[in-house]
């Protein structure tokens, strides 16, 4: 296919590619998105009616990643340290593709906030189960476990891209329950 001047978009990947754009710039244009896909804002328009829609379009596209990575670890039904080191094999390779942080973002829909907190949710409850089982201390301040755990995923994924997701989430899980001293006695 010729492009006579102008840079071509792959068919469903161009738009798809401009994730890490987000993820630099959450209030980026749809015509910086547009332009840097090589595509007129005018096609991205013809998909997402607004730049709301491309964001919920994104926040679904994740979570439907995350349930996949939660129902593929099995947090409650397999041993949970098996779970543990499962969930976070499974969801670097998913951080890495969404990079755009939904923490600090929302949708705005409500179908996906609803969504987004029954994910959460399932997660919370995956930590309290490493605490009820001895694997976390319960005398951490609430949501302590779950917000290191979230760090170290987001620190193995981005930080150390090079990592392989089976390397990078031995290293998350051995932090996560053992932390980095030396441990000399």
């Amino acid at each position: 296919m010729a492009c006579a001047g102008r840079r071509c978009a792959q068919p469903g990947r161009g738009l798809a590619d401009r994730r890490p754009l987000l993820a630099a710039d959450p209030s980026i244009s749809i015509a910086t998105i547009a332009a840097e896909a090589g595509v007129d804002r005018r096609t991205v328009y013809r998909r997402f009616a607004t730049r709301e829609a491309l964001l919920v379009a994104l926040f679904n596209a994740k979570l439907d990643a995350g349930e996949q990575v939660l129902d593929e670890a099995r947090l409650m039904e397999a041993p949970v340290a098996v779970a543990l080191h499962r969930y976070v094999e499974l969801i670097l390779p998913v951080s890495r593709q969404w990079p755009v942080d939904f923490g600090r973002l929302e949708s705005g829909d409500d179908a996906t906030e609803e969504r987004r907190q029954r994910v959460r949710s399932r997660l919370d409850a995956f930590v309290d189960r490493l605490v009820a089982e001895g694997l976390l201390r319960s005398d951490l301040p609430p949501g302590w476990g779950r917000a290191t755990l979230d760090q170290l995923v987001s620190l193995a994924a981005h930080r150390f891209p090079d990592l392989e997701p089976p390397q990078a989430a031995d290293l998350v899980v051995d932090t996560l329950l053992n932390g980095i001293g030396a441990n000399v006695r």
